[in-house]
């Protein structure tokens, strides 16, 4: 028999709050997180806005000195692990096999940039030895299992921006089917950089607006583009039996995952976005319910022409009894590229509990491409009782998620 898998720690560092209640404040008021870019000049750059993490203050978590060889992606990890394992009231024993299994698309890329001008400038024996443990995706899994002494299985999952999702799906499989018992789980990015921001403008992925408002506009006919955003977030998932007994608090169950690959090209989804409805199929079925009984989906939803269109088409093909309420939040938070999944998840787990489907904001011109039953502009109450997050990457990852409304 598969054992349940529920929530019970959540913690997030975003362009739209530094903790989950203040994440879920601004998805109630709508609150857009893009803004002038402010971590470097941008003066030679066509892209002038991001959604960065703002005021985040560090020194309430760590001290400066415990945070100075982390990546900001890592920081941001730690964080809002951190966030999470307070909020769960996790005790850990010693010998535990508690697990972390994060993902991260890209990494410690400042790091990388601060290395390779330390090289030219100054020469390979002034680079720091702390370079390469700084640039590891791993290391942010690792460092939160250091930070609380997690002695499980501890990976990092990186299949571009479906990596979240993905992390959050592997670890639903190893704890139901009896590897862990409790798993930390989530994604991190920090991928506002000069050679982030130039590396995505050179693919003419990213939106060049100059107004926040009218920047990241998810399945808006005037969508030209996605915004970068950056942040983490981090959630407890933990079997349903060893969170009763320790009398946790529990958000939400966790009961479908589906992935799959469209095998197409490396950056481009397949355009009939057959794939993408297979992965959303398989978490249903994983879920063992149909697709009437999916409320909302919190969609990929970038603002490119591409993943917007071909997404309206996969969940289409899924839902065609059906028409769920569609959003992408991503109009508030931008794109937070590998962590994007978290932060979405965290979102969907809010809705189940709040009874709330936060809106795609900004939207003003309906495209014909996407007739999706989507809500606009302003969040609406209604029954929600099992939520789907979906993501996809480049080289064709599809990931969907599925939570389900805690009911004791």
């Amino acid at each position: 028999m598969k054992r349940r898998v529920v929530i019970t720690g959540m913690g997030a560092v975003s362009p739209i709050g530094n903790t989950v209640n203040e994440v879920k404040e601004s998805i109630h008021q709508g609150k857009c997180g893009i803004a002038p870019i402010t971590a470097f000049d941008t003066t030679d750059y066509k892209v002038k806005l991001a959604a960065e993490v703002k005021d985040l203050n560090a020194d309430e978590y760590y001290t400066p000195r415990e945070l100075k060889f982390n990546d900001r992606f890592t920081q941001f990890a730690r964080i809002a692990a951190k966030q999470a394992m307070k909020d769960s009231n996790l005790v850990v024993e010693e010998n535990n096999s508690i697990g972390v299994l994060l993902g991260s698309g890209i990494g410690g890329l400042s790091s990388i940039e601060n290395a390779t001008k330390t090289l030219e400038q100054r020469g390979p024996s002034r680079i720091s030895p702390y370079f390469i443990p700084m640039s590891l995706i791993n290391l942010a899994a690792g460092d939160i299992a250091i930070d609380h002494k997690l002695h499980g299985s501890v990976q990092c999952i990186v299949t571009a921006c479906a990596s979240a999702t993905d992390a959050m799906g592997i670890a639903f499989q190893r704890i139901r089917d009896g590897y862990e018992d409790t798993i930390v789980t989530g994604g991190c990015e920090a991928s506002i950089t000069p050679v982030g921001i130039g590396g995505f403008m050179a693919m003419r992925a990213l939106c060049e607006s100059t107004d926040p408002n009218r920047a990241s506009i998810p399945f808006d006919q005037e969508r030209c583009g996605f915004v970068m955003g950056e942040g983490a977030a981090v959630l407890v998932f933990e079997e349903l039996e060893s969170a009763k007994k320790r009398g946790a608090k529990i958000y939400a169950e966790v009961v479908g995952y589906g992935t799959t690959c469209d095998a197409n090209h490396i950056t481009a989804p397949a355009e009939n976005g057959e794939y993408a409805t297979i992965a959303m199929r398989k978490a249903i079925q994983d879920a063992n319910i149909t697709t009437k009984d999916i409320s909302y989906i919190n969609a990929h939803g970038t603002s490119t022409n591409l993943n917007d269109k071909t997404e309206t088409k996969a969940i289409s093909n899924c839902f065609q009894e059906s028409k769920p309420y569609v959003s992408s939040t991503k109009s508030m938070t931008g794109h937070l590229l590998g962590a994007s999944g978290a932060i979405e998840g965290v979102i969907s787990v809010l809705a189940l509990q709040d009874q709330f489907i936060p809106a795609t904001i900004n939207h003003r011109v309906s495209d014909k491409n996407c007739d999706l039953n989507l809500v606009v502009n302003q969040g609406i109450e209604t029954e929600v009782n099992y939520a789907m997050s979906n993501s996809l990457g480049f080289g064709g990852h599809n990931a969907s998620i599925i939570f389900k409304r805690w009911e004791d």
